[in-house]
C-alpha cells in the first residue's frame, strides 16, 4: 500500500512524458524515418539509408552555411556576454530604479523575433530609417540589402539589441545572489574594484553565466526568423545560414530526405558545440573554490 502511495506521484509526470512524446520524440522519429529514403509522392518511397547524410555531409553550401552560422554565433558570444556583464555591474541594487532599469531591459525580450526583423528592416532603411538616414546624410553610404557588409553589422546589431538583455538579467541575478559578508571582507583587505570582480564577482556568477553562454549559443546558432524577415539570407547568400538553408530545402525545393538528414547533422552539431562549451566552464572550476 505504501509502495502504491510512494508511485503515484508518477501519474502527476505522466502528461509531461505524453506531451513530450507527442511534440518531440514522434517528430524526431519522423525525421530519422525520411532520412534514410527518397520520397517521391505519397506511397512512392525507397530505402537509401545513409546516402542523403554523404550528400549532406559533401555539399559546399552547408560548409558556407555551417562557416557563416559559427562566425554569427561567436562574435555575438563574444559580444553579448562582456556587454551583459558590463550592464549588470552598473544597474543600481536597490530602490525604485532598479525596478524600472529591470523593466527596461526586459522590454526587447518581449518582442516577437518577426517583428523585431520589420523593426530593424525600417530602422536602418537609407531613406526613411533613423539609423540609415543618420549613417547615410553623415557621407557613409549604409544599405544592409546591397551591401554583405552592412547586412553583417545590421543584424549583430540587431541580435546584440534583442538578446543582450537576457544576458544582463541573468548576470544580474548572480550579482544579487552574493552574500553581503563576501563584499566586507574584500573591503577590510583593501581589495579592489578589479579585484572584487576578479576574485569574487565573476566566480559567484559562473553558474548563471552557464545558463546564459548556452541558451544565446543555441539561440544564436539556430536563428531564423530574425535574417529571414530583415535580408532573406541575402545580398546574395551572404547571410544564408544554416536554418534558411535548411528551409530552402525543405520548403523551397521539397527534398524531404536531404532535408532530413541535414536537420539531424544541425541538432548533432548544436549537441556537440554545448558539450564542448559546458565542459570547458565545468573546467574553470566551482565558485566556492573562489
Amino acid at each position: 500500500m505504501n509502495k502504491w502511495r510512494d508511485n503515484k506521484a508518477w501519474f502527476l509526470v505522466l502528461p509531461v512524458f505524453v506531451i513530450v512524446a507527442f511534440s518531440a520524440i514522434i517528430p524526431l522519429m519522423t525525421v530519422v524515418n525520411y532520412s534514410v529514403q527518397d520520397i517521391f509522392g505519397p506511397g512512392q518511397r525507397f530505402f537509401v539509408g545513409v546516402e542523403w547524410f554523404r550528400d549532406v555531409l559533401l555539399d559546399e553550401r552547408l560548409h558556407d552555411a555551417l562557416f557563416k552560422q559559427l562566425a554569427f554565433s561567436f562574435m555575438v558570444l563574444l559580444t553579448e556576454i562582456p556587454l551583459g556583464i558590463v550592464i549588470a555591474l552598473m544597474m543600481p541594487k536597490k530602490g525604485w530604479t532598479a525596478s524600472a532599469c529591470l523593466v527596461i531591459l526586459a522590454l526587447p525580450l518581449l518582442i516577437p523575433w518577426n517583428v523585431i526583423g520589420t523593426i530593424w528592416i525600417i530602422f536602418t532603411r537609407p531613406d526613411i530609417g533613423l539609423f540609415g538616414s543618420i549613417v547615410n546624410n553623415a557621407g557613409i553610404a549604409f544599405d544592409h540589402t546591397a551591401s554583405p557588409v552592412d547586412a553583417w553589422i545590421t543584424l549583430m546589431l540587431m541580435e546584440i539589441w534583442h538578446w543582450t538583455p537576457l544576458v544582463a538579467l541573468l548576470a544580474y541575478a548572480g550579482l544579487r545572489a552574493i552574500p553581503e559578508a563576501y563584499y566586507q571582507a574584500a573591503k577590510i583587505d583593501g581589495a579592489s574594484s578589479w579585484a572584487v570582480f576578479r576574485y569574487i564577482q565573476l566566480p559567484k556568477m559562473r553558474g548563471v553565466l552557464t545558463i546564459a553562454l548556452l541558451l544565446r549559443f543555441m539561440d544564436s546558432f539556430l536563428i531564423y526568423a530574425e535574417p529571414f524577415v530583415l535580408t532573406g539570407g541575402g545580398p546574395g547568400n551572404t547571410t544564408t545560414f544554416l536554418s534558411i538553408y535548411l528551409v530552402k530545402i525543405a520548403v523551397g525545393q521539397f527534398d524531404l530526405g536531404p532535408a532530413a538528414a541535414f536537420s539531424l547533422i544541425y541538432f548533432l552539431i548544436i549537441l556537440l558545440f554545448c558539450w564542448l562549451f559546458y565542459q570547458a566552464l565545468q573546467a574553470v572550476g566551482t565558485g566556492d573554490k573562489a
